[in-house]
């Protein structure tokens, strides 16, 4: 069993290492703190010391600094390992299509997904846009875009209620009987006058994937670039680069949402692996509420068992769902708190005594309060600081690393925009 470190605490003189080890960090570890308190920091050296130590780790950054920084201290062994997912790089793009599924237990989980994410982008506190009726057409027009051997993506759903013949070629591969009838019947019975309402109201929520290049390049690809089941299981790195600077705010979350969604799809997978060959992946998400739908809670309680520890951060908690809080507070084992406001003080100081709201309030940069897992048990809280960040680049390989995954895994943009208007003409 390997161990890594947090930070270091320093009592009366005496400095000890605050480190745990590979079954405490699978019970997940939350940090909460302001911006620019030194949260980056933590994870960067962490995440980097997961690499240092042959582990499988997904690191999500949506400001691309922490992307920037590992990539100039992965160690040349790690050169083919490093998967570097970075919509900016439009030339070759990476596919990331939501769609695509092994079998019927992922396609289930997926189409499910989408529906969530379709919420958490256009309807986060579930007040009506996206309501029963957008559910049941996207549902089915997901099922039904998925069927037969080329499959289909996201952007290929309008096209289902305004081509005919793309409807029928297929319906030919569909075999639940449910969406079967949606088509010959529901919609076969409602009038071209509600039809053209609705779709109208259906089709505007795509809009804005569709009508972007780069978005439409990445999410409109058939074949995933990226094979999450093989990722986890052959210990790969897989840094994602979600600048919102560069991509935009919703497209970063939309590109981080599907990820989030793939992930958990292969991590559940693990079930049919016995647990003793389950090695652990870690997966580390900066402002992570941005990034989870409301089936992210039941996966802090069950992953686990799967292998998959998860490493959390953002600024407050009226950034979450009341449920998304409530999961961290239960299932998370290792909790860390940098300088907080002073409502979340009040939450914190009774989970955290002997500290006192004041204390968090107050705390200084690199500076924070820990309840830490240790052999199964959450230990008192007590304080610590991060390691100062280490700007000295260990071999700077970040030139190599993209070229790498521009030739072996990306696909030269001209060829994707020729599959993408094939697939939509």
């Amino acid at each position: 069993m390997s161990y890594i470190t947090i930070g270091r605490n320093i009592f009366r003189g005496k400095t000890t290492q605050i480190s745990y080890g590979d079954q405490d960090r699978l019970r997940h570890t939350y940090m909460i703190g302001k911006t620019g308190v030194g949260k980056s920091t933590v994870f960067q050296n962490m995440c980097l010391q997961d690499i240092e130590n042959y582990k499988g780790v997904c690191f999500i950054d949506p400001h691309g600094e922490s992307i920037d920084w590992l990539l100039q201290r992965i160690p040349p062994d790690f050169l083919e390992d490093v998967y570097l997912f970075d919509p900016s790089d439009i030339e070759f793009p990476f596919g990331l299509n939501l769609l695509q599924a092994k079998d019927e237990q992922e396609k289930d989980f997926l189409v499910s997904e989408c529906i969530q994410i379709f919420y958490k982008l256009f309807d986060p506190d579930k007040t009506g846009i996206i309501g029963p009726q957008f559910e049941h057409w996207l549902r089915n027009a997901a099922l039904t875009v998925m069927a037969g051997p080329e499959g289909g993506s996201l952007i290929e759903i309008p096209k289902l209620f305004v081509d005919k013949q793309f409807e029928l070629k297929k319906r030919k591969y569909l075999k639940d009987p449910t969406v079967l009838e949606f088509w010959s019947k529901q919609m076969a019975k409602t009038s071209d006058f509600h039809k053209s309402e609705m779709l109208n109201y259906f089709s505007s929520k795509f809009g804005h994937f569709l009508n972007n290049a780069m978005m439409r390049n990445i999410i409109g690809q058939h074949k995933d670039t990226l094979d999450f089941d093989y990722l986890i299981e052959h210990n790969k790195i897989l840094l994602v680069n979600l600048s919102k600077g560069k991509i935009g705010e919703t497209n970063a979350q939309m590109l981080g949402l599907i990820i989030m969604s793939k992930l958990q799809a292969a991590i559940l997978k693990r079930a049919k692996i016995e647990p003793e060959k389950r090695s652990p992946y870690y997966l580390y998400v900066d402002e992570f509420q941005n990034l989870v739908t409301d089936t992210f809670a039941s996966l802090l309680s069950e992953s686990r068992k799967y292998g998959l520890g998860v490493h959390l951060t953002n600024q407050y908690f009226a950034q979450l769902p009341e449920k998304i809080k409530d999961a961290i507070l239960g299932n998370v084992g290792t909790i860390i708190a940098f300088e907080i406001g002073m409502e979340d003080a009040e939450i914190l100081s009774k989970e955290f005594e002997p500290f006192t709201k004041e204390d968090f309030t107050n705390l200084r940069k690199y500076n924070f309060y820990i309840r830490l897992m240790i052999d199964g048990k959450t230990s008192k809280a007590f304080s610590g600081e991060s390691l100062k960040p280490n700007n000295i680049s260990i071999s700077n390989l970040t030139e190599e690393i993209i070229k790498v995954n521009q030739l072996a895994r990306g696909t030269p943009r001209i060829l994707v925009e020729e599959q993408i208007k094939q697939a939509l003409a």
